[in-house]
């Protein structure tokens, strides 16, 4: 056996664990949603091929549709919220770290930690902080006199709640992805520029923003993916009816309790909840790889 064929047989022996792993759960279940997509199901097997009709009763009928649009509505705010509140923050988190103050490598620690706990625990975690009656939250409020609402109980503060829980879970990560890209810009530009009378504002918003246009894509284009999957913190902060009222139901809740039912509706429905993943799935595929596109040409004229 020849050294070459040798090394292929090498390499393909390492690469058939991870084959395995993602044909079995990753490309399976979905070509599965893709098939199943088609069908009515009696039971939780197929029955009769139906065509597009699960597809345009979760887009365009009763009581499918509008729940469907609303729960898009959510993940929309969820992507706009992120990429103000979180990704905002995180670029002026590495902003500061770059700055190399006393301690930045311990900052740099505390600001990641979070990223590596479990959603499920930060999840948990925030829930109680946001309990009406003995949350750290409202607590921390209640010293300066102010009565704190029920945050996970009140449809206009419910969401709002659970994206800033996930802000504080992951901006260490997009603030790492920044900063690394901030130190790539060479010190000479950045010293030229203080020396010209640029103040910290000229360098985020004229200087350094431009030249940090590669991690601007990998970022909004994560934040765009993780948005539209949410599911980990809603599910355990909300609960899978997206509780109170519908104001926290987003496409992953949505589809999980139509595919495998609720506490409060033990229904089953795969037909439709089949749809709704392969909907969720080209929609992400199509809106990321456009967005991929128009990105990268900001970073060539940039």
């Amino acid at each position: 056996m020849s050294s070459r064929l040798r090394l292929n047989v090498w390499i393909a022996f390492l690469l058939a664990p991870g084959l395995v792993v993602m044909t079995l759960f990753v490309a399976a279940p979905l070509l599965s949603s893709f098939r199943y997509a088609f069908y009515n199901f009696n039971g939780v097997l197929p029955d009769t091929f139906i065509g597009l009709a699960n597809f345009r009763d979760v887009l365009f009928e009763a009581p499918f549709a509008a729940t469907t649009w609303r729960a898009l509505g959510h993940n929309a705010i969820v992507f706009a919220a992120l990429m103000i509140t979180q990704n905002g923050l995180a670029y002026l988190i590495a902003f500061a770290l770059l700055k190399s103050l006393p301690g930045h490598r311990i900052h740099q620690t505390i600001v990641f930690l979070p990223v590596v706990l479990s959603a499920v625990i930060v999840g948990f975690l925030w829930k109680l902080f946001f309990h009406p009656l003995f949350g750290l939250v409202n607590a921390a409020l209640a010293i300066i006199g102010i009565h704190g609402p029920p945050w996970l109980g009140n449809e206009s503060t419910a969401l709002g709640s659970i994206i800033f829980t996930n802000a504080w879970h992951w901006v260490g990560f997009p603030a790492l992805i920044f900063l690394a890209g901030m130190q790539r810009i060479s010190k000479e530009t950045l010293e030229a520029a203080r020396i010209d009378g640029a103040t910290d504002r000229v360098l985020l918003t004229s200087i350094i923003w431009p030249l940090v246009a590669p991690s601007t894509t990998i970022v909004a284009t994560l934040t765009f993916i993780g948005s539209f999957n949410w599911f980990e913190l809603p599910y355990v902060m909300a609960g899978a009816t997206g509780s109170p009222g519908g104001a926290t139901d987003v496409l992953g809740l949505y589809f999980y309790r139509t595919a495998f039912g609720s506490a409060s509706s033990g229904l089953q429905d795969f037909g439709h909840g089949s749809a709704l993943a392969v909907l969720m799935f080209l929609f992400l595929a199509i809106t990321s790889g456009l967005g991929l596109r128009y990105l990268r040409r900001r970073e060539i004229e940039a």
